[in-house]
């Protein structure tokens, strides 16, 4: 559950930091977020895979695996709040 959950978030951002691009806004920390979230998704393909490999299931659909999920879409919310408000800092300071 924590890799879909991971990968559509990865889509989500990216598609807003395409469009924020195509605006002339700073995307800098939906950038980072985006590849953040991309490394996560990665990551946790490589253990679905393993444990495919395993004789498990591809994806684990429990309810631990489903909050483990929204703990790492906290911290990346949490990490594009904090970039945001560096740039914000940044921006005032020019």
């Amino acid at each position: 559950m924590c890799e879909l959950m991971t990968i559509a978030a990865a889509v989500f951002v990216s598609v807003a930091f395409f469009f924020a691009r195509r605006a002339g806004r700073p995307a800098g920390a939906l950038g980072t977020t985006a590849l953040a979230l991309w490394g996560a998704a990665l990551m946790w393909s490589v253990d679905c895979v393993h444990s495919w490999r395993e004789g498990e299931g591809f994806f684990d659909l429990s309810a631990d695996d489903a909050a483990l999920g929204g703990l790492i879409l906290a911290c990346a919310a949490l990490l594009f709040a904090v970039l945001r408000v560096r740039e914000a800092a940044a921006a005032r300071r020019a």
